[in-house]
């Protein structure tokens, strides 16, 4: 790759490394210069360019990024659209994240043009959340270097992976001693049925037994007759040593014990053990409260179905000293799974309410493209995205319309007053989106060669702490929809009047645009009449 001024005549499609603010706008960073850009900067007397041309043997930012995710993605995961040499890997499951840390040990040592950041290993993640980003520092990479990351990740399959929790049915025994408050067992059982449903599992069955080995032995065996996945036992006093009356009920019952002590804090009373496949846990006091204890990263990984042996358990001490911190609120509910670093919520608006006055006497929304309705071939992109919802605006004929959208995964909203235009549908959608909604990809119903990899890379690009607040796709330099709006700008979407749309914002604010560049036209093509539907129908020519 070569780097460094060039003159304006030298520059035509070289790519911008600076952005440049004229009188009538802006080049952005990384823009392809094209004969146009370079008339404007001569406008603006400017005669060179900082840039970035690259060669034959040049893999560019986004292919480089999108390569060594491919290669990093394993089972439970998922990659996004790579945009400005940044790819993200998500996961697809809840469970646990399992990193080879070797491997990404590898790869960020291959080259300084090459990053790889990922979660902590064992982290618990839930579906869309972000796992992983690989980030490509240039404009370009040698395919070279690619080989030899190629080469090192060549045995490793699995780099990063999200090993799912199973789902299993839990019992628990807890112990009395002279003194022991019964409420102060109700509050410990029901903080315990939390941390397991947190997991994926049920508290299924519970015993309460004086504090002596017969007695928490049979309490063990009763669980396990009835087909206890794992039992828990909260000791009335915590365990001191391997030969205490929990372990040694445990044995008793037929169990062994795997290991005792944990390095983590709280929780390093616990004690492991199994009889055959089953977990069987004695739990320290500390198990009472529902604050993020050892305990938990315990009861995740076998959750997770992954091994729990003594190694594992050694190399918890780094980071084992626990704090509540704001990644990990608490108390959960049931169900929660607590998150690292949540990823946006982007919903895919899909406004599908107008006349079709200019199609004539035909609701051009119900009309068939290939082999659908028009708005459900729209709509159906929008649910295969990576969005986390699709709504769709419904308004003219909408019984006919949500009809046509059963099954489609998407959710419908009517807007009452559609004949005042495309304003009011977009009132209606921004109005129903959820509160956790910080971002909308706004769809016409009408343009459906949009596809959801469209809509990923717009997703991709959305980034407001980079000023990219709104994202707006091209082709050959021509803007089109849908377009990416950051939750700042739902109050002035909300008082827009008329049948106009919000191009007058991105030139308001064009300082927080992110132009998108699309590979086809689809992002510019609507269907507004027979004529547009017929072209449709013969193809690209």
């Amino acid at each position: 790759m070569k780097f460094g001024q060039l003159p304006l005549a030298e520059a035509e499609g070289a790519i911008l490394a600076h952005s440049l603010r004229l009188g009538n706008g802006a080049l952005k960073k990384g823009r392809v210069l094209t004969r146009e850009d370079l008339e404007r900067l001569k406008a603006a007397n400017i005669h060179q360019v900082m840039a970035a041309r690259l060669e034959a043997c040049d893999v560019s930012e986004d292919e480089s990024a999108n390569f060594i995710a491919e290669r990093l993605r394993g089972e439970g995961t998922r990659k996004g659209a790579a945009f400005t040499g940044r790819c993200n890997l998500f996961a697809t499951e809840t469970g646990l994240l399992e990193v080879d840390a070797a491997a990404v040990d590898a790869v960020n040592g291959a080259d300084e043009a090459m990053t790889v950041a990922t979660l902590s290993n064992r982290a618990v993640v839930t579906p869309k959340q972000m796992i992983a980003t690989v980030k490509v520092i240039p404009f370009a990479v040698a395919k070279s270097r690619l080989d030899e990351v190629a080469a090192l990740l060549a045995d490793r399959t699995n780099v990063l992976r999200v090993a799912a929790f199973e789902g299993f049915r839990a019992g628990l025994v807890q112990t009395r001693l002279p003194g022991t408050r019964e409420p102060l067992l109700d509050k410990t059982a029901g903080v315990i049925a939390q941390r397991i449903a947190s997991v994926g599992g049920r508290l299924v069955e519970e015993r309460r037994c004086v504090h002596t080995v017969a007695a928490v032995r049979a309490s063990v065996a009763e669980l396990l007759h009835a087909g206890a996945g794992m039992v828990l036992i909260v000791g009335a006093s915590a365990i001191v040593d391997r030969r205490d009356v929990v372990p040694s009920a445990i044995v008793a019952a037929g169990g062994e014990i795997v290991h005792y002590g944990m390095p983590m804090d709280p929780g390093n009373l616990i004690l492991i053990a199994r009889r055959g496949k089953v977990p069987l846990l004695g739990l320290p006091g500390s198990a009472r409260s529902p604050q993020y204890n050892g305990i938990d990263a315990i009861l995740s990984s076998l959750a997770a179905g992954l091994e729990v042996d003594k190694a594992v358990i050694t190399r918890l001490g780094v980071g084992g000293l626990l704090k509540e911190t704001a990644d990990r609120p608490l108390p959960r509910g049931a169900g929660d799974v607590t998150p690292s670093g949540p990823s946006p919520r982007v919903f895919a608006l899909v406004l599908a309410a107008g006349r079709s006055r200019r199609m004539g006497r035909h609701n051009k929304l119900l009309l068939d493209v290939e082999g659908v309705p028009l708005v459900r071939k729209v709509a159906s992109a929008a649910a295969a995205s990576s969005c986390d919802g699709v709504m769709v605006v419904t308004g003219h004929e909408a019984s006919r319309v949500a009809a046509a959208l059963l099954s489609a995964g998407v959710e419908t909203v009517y807007c009452q007053d559609y004949a005042l235009g495309l304003s009011a549908s977009l009132r209606t959608g921004i109005a129903a989106l959820p509160q956790s909604c910080d971002a909308v990809v706004v769809c016409l119903g009408d343009m459906p060669n949009v596809t959801s990899a469209d809509i990923d890379r717009l997703v991709a690009a959305y980034d407001p702490l980079q000023s990219r607040a709104v994202c707006v796709p091209t082709f050959r330099g021509k803007r089109g929809n849908p377009v990416l709006w950051d939750r700042r700008f739902f109050s002035e979407l909300m008082d827009l009047k008329g049948d106009v749309g919000a191009r007058h914002l991105i030139g308001e604010y064009a300082h927080l645009v992110c132009e998108v560049a699309m590979d086809d036209e689809g992002v510019l093509t609507d269907v507004d009449t027979p004529q547009a539907l017929r072209s449709l129908e013969a193809g690209p020519k």
